[in-house]
């Protein structure tokens, strides 16, 4: 299983993207274990990432993921 990042300029500036991608990679690694095999994630950060905090990241990613998985939506 694989993810990649796309954080575009809209985020931030270089820190704030870095910060958004090096936040959104760790939470990222304990949500792969779910994802079918050889699978391949693009998770793309929205503007508002760069001011979320902690807790706003970790319900958006999962509730994406959730979608992904054919789970309920939130």
């Amino acid at each position: 299983m694989r993810a990649g990042f796309v954080v575009s300029k809209a985020v931030g500036n270089a820190v704030v993207r870095n910060r958004v991608k090096r936040r959104l990679r760790h939470l990222m690694r304990d949500r792969l274990a779910p994802l079918p095999a050889g699978s391949l994630v693009v998770v793309r950060a929205l503007p508002g990432a760069g001011e979320a905090d902690h807790d706003e990241l970790v319900r958006d990613l999962d509730a994406a993921l959730r979608r992904l998985l054919g789970g309920t939506t939130p």
